[in-house]
């Protein structure tokens, strides 16, 4: 048995009835459950529709999001969740280095190196070199003034673990933002890499080895594990080239308004809801969510 899910942007409810039901009437699905009325709706089928891709690109010129997954086991026990981009709405390294006045050009590495065009680690330590002698200071100012959370990121911690899943925040970024976003969001634990510091200012290096693609997908199997969990029970989220270890392991691996390249090897594929897509995937209604 499979579940059909459709959704849209919360803050713009263009779900429909009739679109829905065209969609369940054309797979011979089951009663269509509205999770939430012009946002999100399921339905159950036998099997995996041939034509999913077609009506998934059919659904994207609506504004609406469609994913087929098994019905069994949908909720899942450990969230594992990328941090810039995904949490947050903004690139920490970005504004770091618009601060040290390299922004663009560091924009665009960090572009390429998410769109899978650039090795990652050597990406970050040429980035992390040009923040060379910046004062640490800045980085309380740039959290302070320049980031800002994924909407439907607090209804998503919150949900899963008042439901008993564990929550782990696992970055490529730095510790000296996810601690923080951790801390604000209710992450069990965080993983990310260590700037250093010498004499106040940034010393343009980061601990070794970097956290990239394999640590991801490290975390992911050492957590479920140590939570004597099976893999399947797993949900995972990012956007970036160095995620994809980590979707294509987890459970429920979803791509959130991810890079092309990371979208296109991905089964689920989130480009106009929010992070509380990832609770309706799961089955949870509206009205189930914690505050």
């Amino acid at each position: 048995m499979f579940i059909a899910t459709l959704l849209t942007a919360p803050d713009r409810p263009v779900l429909e009835s009739a679109t829905v039901d065209a969609v369940r009437n054309a797979w011979g699905g089951s009663d269509v459950i509205w999770l939430d009325a012009g946002v999100a709706a399921e339905f159950g089928l036998p099997e995996i529709p041939e034509n999913r891709w077609q009506v998934w690109q059919d659904m994207q010129s609506l504004g609406i999001d469609l994913m087929v997954q098994k019905a069994e086991g949908r909720r899942k026990a450990l969230l594992l969740a990328d941090m810039d981009s995904t949490m947050i709405k903004q690139e920490c390294i970005d504004e770091l280095a618009d601060e040290a006045g390299v922004g663009a050009h560091v924009a665009d590495i960090t572009r390429r190196a998410m769109n899978g065009e650039l090795d990652f680690e050597a990406a970050l330590r040429e980035r992390v070199g040009l923040l060379r002698g910046l004062p640490e200071n800045v980085i309380e100012r740039v959290w302070r003034d320049r980031i800002s959370f994924m909407p439907g990121a607090m209804a998503l911690l919150a949900t899963m673990r008042a439901h008993g899943a564990y929550t782990a925040l696992v970055s490529g970024g730095f510790t000296a933002f996810t601690w923080r976003v951790a801390e604000a969001l209710g992450f069990d634990e965080h993983r990310a890499n260590t700037l250093h510091v010498e004499n106040g200012l940034l010393a343009g290096t980061v601990t070794e080895p970097i956290l990239g693609k394999a640590a991801k997908l490290a975390a992911l199997e050492e957590l479920a594990t140590r939570l004597d969990l099976p893999v399947e029970a797993t949900m995972a989220v990012g956007d970036g080239a160095n995620d994809l270890a980590m979707l294509n392991r987890a459970g429920a691996g979803v791509a959130l308004h991810a890079k092309p390249a990371v979208a296109a090897q991905c089964d689920i594929r989130i480009n106009h809801g929010d992070l509380t897509a990832l609770l309706y995937l799961q089955g949870y209604r509206r009205a189930e969510f914690a505050a």
